[in-house]
């Protein structure tokens, strides 16, 4: 069994709130994004704002402003952000390419990914494959290599003499997925929900790190972000507790230091349903517009 995520407690704290604009923060962003603003009062620490704008199809700058006057309507102060910096700047995603770029080709060169041509509609009709509730569905193994993964993409190894040898400079053109060890536990001690412990090739399979169309993945990317800009703390929603261990397993990969992870409780609608972007009515610029006060959109 691998151990808890516990990191040493003479590091100054550093939270961070990492909202996507792909949309109107929500009632759920503004709770979560209260608790981690809380979090980092409380320990007297540092909250960093990230805007996590990867997605080209989705993301929309309209979106980033009104992130930052929702949550400045909020009540919730950064210290570092893309709106006036930091020492590990730049705080804007899609600005932050050469941090990843490198961090792939430690994989890579490690032999720890490998390319894969499978879309995500191939993954879904595999038998077995949908994993319900999850962002990722099991991978079934299609591409997956048998003997090493460093022989597999040629790692600038030249091979028997006039064999052909595929080379991965440049990680576009395929999705690279993360190839976990099926079996291997991960567990880690939730700061609010507790003990956590999930099993690879169980309750999640080799996942993307890298998309066809030149996109870093969420997994890989926060994992290098967080990192880079020395998180002790992550809190975020409980539906991500499985993109958790997905991202523990990165961070040892990659040779990076563990931070703490908090996962809030999710807030619902009125059908049980967690709150997504899609729900327009619960919108904080909605509320705002119906006269709610910060005090109640914080409170969720």
């Amino acid at each position: 069994m691998t151990g808890s995520t516990n990191v040493s407690n003479f590091r100054p704290y550093r939270g961070r709130i990492a909202p996507s604009p792909t949309g109107l923060l929500h009632l759920g962003h503004a709770r979560t994004f209260w608790i981690a603003a809380e979090r980092a009062a409380e320990n007297r620490g540092q909250l960093i704002l990230r805007n996590e704008d990867l997605d080209p199809q989705r993301c929309r700058p309209e979106f980033v402003d009104a992130m930052i006057e929702d949550l400045r309507w909020l009540g919730i102060e950064w210290t570092e952000g893309p709106d006036f910096g930091g020492p590990f700047a730049p705080y804007t995603q899609s600005e932050r390419g050469v941090l990843y770029l490198a961090a792939w080709e430690k994989l890579r060169d490690l032999g720890t990914i490998y390319p894969c041509t499978c879309s995500r509609n191939d993954v879904m009709q595999a038998a077995g494959a949908p994993n319900a509730g999850d962002d990722e569905p099991i991978y079934p193994g299609t591409c997956r290599p048998q003997g090493s993964i460093a022989a597999t993409v040629g790692l600038r190894s030249t091979g028997r003499e006039g064999a052909a040898v595929l080379t991965y400079d440049a990680p576009a053109g395929v999705n690279w997925r993360f190839r976990v060890r099926n079996g291997e536990e991960i567990s880690f001690d939730d700061l609010h929900l507790g003990p956590q412990r999930m099993v690879a090739g169980r309750d999640f399979g080799d996942f993307i790190v890298w998309r066809r169309d030149d996109v870093p993945a969420y997994q890989f990317a926060v994992v290098v972000d967080d990192a880079a800009m020395q998180i002790t703390e992550v809190v975020r929603g409980a539906d991500l507790l499985k993109s958790t261990a997905r991202q523990i397993l990165l961070y040892r990969a990659l040779g990076l230091k563990l931070p703490e992870f908090y996962h809030c409780d999710l807030v619902r609608d009125e059908n049980g349903v967690r709150l997504a972007k899609r729900h327009d009515a619960l919108s904080i610029r909605r509320l705002r517009e119906l006269g709610w006060t910060p005090q109640r959109a914080r409170a969720g």
